[in-house]
């Protein structure tokens, strides 16, 4: 439970908290530490994989906005 604390406290999760401060891990979160898993294997390291997932979010940001902007031009 160590290492899911040191990737929290890296920016690499963040669990929702109860009230009383308890983490909860939603499935998006165990997805996640798969995920960190297994570029870990891989050999990447802590800081490298932040990059990977800042990137990653990145292009999803990118890809919603043009299927949007896309969306809004089919319909003129």
């Amino acid at each position: 439970m160590q290492t899911v604390r040191l990737y929290e406290l890296r920016g690499l999760i963040t669990p929702s908290r109860t009230s009383g401060g308890t983490r909860r891990y939603q499935a998006k979160d165990l997805a996640r530490l798969q995920q960190i898993s297994e570029l870990i294997d891989r050999g990447v390291n802590l800081a490298g994989i932040g990059i990977i997932l800042e990137l990653e979010s990145e292009n999803e940001r990118l890809r919603k906005a043009l299927a949007k902007q896309s969306h809004r031009q089919g319909a003129d």
